[in-house]
């Protein structure tokens, strides 16, 4: 099981542009479709009942638009592509692997349990999740939910990260973009500075690589060269 991190712009909201996830998540697919994977792309539905029921925000539409996507010219949609909801329903022998479309508890419902009865009834078949948001959510008393809380985090956890990337700025800022940090299988963490080269053209230069996450002094020492301690924060 790994997961896929590629966070949107502002990762303290809700939203960003789903179209940019939905072409990731489309090219991915294909991509194992074409090595002859029958691959089950998953979404989670609505989750509470009555007043309650409902799903995050970022999620609203999306399975919609994977329904109507263009999955090529060769009849891979139905075939060796099947859309779903994240559940353990819907894990079907002829499924070799399968794409959860970030899954995340909603205050007041929790996508965990559905996440590993699926996976239990996946067994040793690959599950990859693409931008998954675990962490605990309070209730919807605004209580967080502490109940089982340990096995939650647990859980979450272990799913290995073989991806990650995140768009770098001044601190406070979102504008302009500074650089960029990626993780790539196993552990290789590479820091981007970008460059503008003419009006309307840029590349991102590569700075340094880490073999962990590189914390915030580290990053502005390789933005900036100076010594660590004296310099104004970037993230």
């Amino acid at each position: 099981m790994v997961d896929i991190n590629i966070p949107e712009l502002n990762p303290e909201m809700d939203v960003y542009r789903i179209g940019t996830l939905m072409e990731l998540v489309r090219a991915l697919a294909l991509s194992f479709a074409d090595d002859g994977k029958r691959v089950k792309v998953c979404v989670q539905g609505s989750m509470g009942d009555g007043a309650l029921a409902g799903m995050p925000l970022q999620l609203a539409g999306t399975r919609k638009i994977l329904e109507f996507m263009d999955w090529g010219d060769y009849g891979a949609k139905g075939t060796f592509i099947n859309i779903g909801s994240i559940g353990a329903a819907e894990v079907e022998e002829q499924d070799d692997m399968f794409i959860l479309v970030a899954p995340q508890n909603a205050v007041g419902n929790c996508i965990i349990d559905d996440l590993r009865a699926m996976t239990n009834a996946a067994e040793h078949r690959p599950v990859i999740l693409v931008n998954a948001r675990l962490k605990d959510l309070p209730g919807s008393s605004g209580i967080m939910q502490t109940m089982g809380r340990d096995q939650r985090l647990k859980y979450a956890a272990s799913f290995e990260s073989c991806y990650f990337f995140r768009l770098l700025y001044y601190a406070g800022t979102q504008y302009p973009i500074m650089g960029a940090i990626r993780m790539t299988y196993p552990d290789q963490y590479e820091l981007y500075k970008r460059v503008d080269e003419s009006p309307g053209k840029e590349k991102y230069a590569i700075l340094s690589t880490f073999t962990q996450r590189p914390s915030t002094d580290e990053i502005n020492d390789a933005f900036q060269g100076k010594p660590r301690g004296f310099l104004s924060g970037i993230l």
